[in-house]
């Protein structure tokens, strides 16, 4: 019986009709992940990408990928509270001195190069040539024709050096006059300068008057450039007569443009003594306060118009009013103004 049952059931599988059934269950069976991506990859053609938008993403294990080795790793957060740099804050600064270690070497580095001899003599050289050329330097800071009430008049004053920048010959001339008269003041000065501070010069030698009673002075006065750019001159003068006079002198440059320039200019004049043959009194002799604008054709060459008042004070008031002169006087000037 039982081997009935075996052989009708071999029969029954082997008929075509039951094989056709069996092999439509086996084509309505869901296909599995693989085998969809195998048939999507075989049918895609090879100049076209992916359609990765028809994949079933659903089931597919992203934590189970590796990433490529180029792929950028994140860096840690590092925890700097753990890196003790409140102790670095607390280490005291060494306040002795510098290790022996250091004034090893050669006092200039070139030396262990080049040859000590050879850099000594190179460096001497540069220092000559900085500080230790003579130059000669000539301005006319004010040669001007004066129109005035009465007879109209003219002035100059010029001044230069030849030297160095810390030893100086210094010479200075000023005078004026009326025209068609004989020239009331002038002076020539020899001096030795020596500088004392960055900007200034102290100044001692002699002056020889030239126009008027004729005197030979002793001089001793400071010369140079003073906070905001005052130019400044003040010098004291003792008379082969024991006369002992003053005079202060400050202008200052202000720029309108890079080439007109306006210059307020101011000029005192004392003296300890009257001396009546000069027409000074003691104290204060004469205050002269001008203006003058110029402008530089070239930075040498400058004409300038301005306008100038002087006054004789206390007994130098005195002496021109006897002298039958005005002791105001105001003057219109032009002039010029150069260097080189």
């Amino acid at each position: 019986m039982r081997s009935a049952i075996l052989a009708i059931s071999f029969l029954v599988l082997a008929h075509p009709v039951f094989a056709q059934q069996h092999e439509g269950h086996k084509e309505s069976s869901p296909p599995n992940d693989a085998a969809v991506a195998a048939e999507a990859s075989a049918e895609q053609p090879k100049d076209k990408p992916m359609d990765h938008g028809s994949m079933d993403h659903s089931n597919m294990d992203h934590g189970s990928m590796e990433h490529s080795e180029n792929e950028p790793e994140v860096p840690e957060v590092q925890d700097h509270s753990q890196m003790g740099h409140g102790d670095m804050a607390e280490m005291p600064i060494p306040g002795g001195p510098p290790p022996s270690g250091a004034f090893s070497g050669p006092a200039f580095a070139a030396d262990a190069f080049v040859g000590a001899d050879i850099m000594a003599e190179s460096r001497a050289d540069v220092a000559a040539k900085v500080s230790g050329e003579s130059y000669l330097w000539f301005q006319g800071d004010r040669v001007e024709y004066r129109a005035r009430q009465g007879d109209n008049g003219y002035l100059w004053d010029v001044q230069g050096y030849y030297g160095g920048d810390i030893d100086k010959f210094w010479f200075k001339s000023e005078g004026e006059g009326s025209f068609g008269e004989p020239i009331e003041t002038a002076e020539v000065q020899a001096l030795w300068s020596r500088a004392i501070a960055p900007f200034f010069d102290l100044q001692a030698g002699v002056r020889q008057d030239i126009a008027g009673p004729s005197r030979t002075h002793a001089v001793v006065g400071i010369q140079g450039l003073a906070p905001y750019l005052f130019e400044v001159d003040a010098a004291a003068f003792l008379s082969n007569k024991g006369n002992l006079t003053a005079r202060i002198e400050a202008e200052l440059d202000q720029k309108i443009t890079q080439r007109l320039i306006l210059q307020p200019r101011a000029e005192i004049g004392l003296s300890a003594q009257d001396i009546s043959e000069l027409g000074i009194g003691a104290g204060i002799d004469k205050i002269e306060l001008g203006v003058r604008l110029r402008y530089e054709i070239a930075r040498e060459f400058a004409p300038y118009i301005g306008i100038d008042q002087e006054w004789k004070i206390g007994g130098s008031a005195d002496f021109a009013r006897l002298a039958g002169e005005d002791p105001s006087t105001t003057n219109y000037v032009v002039g010029v103004r150069f260097w080189f």
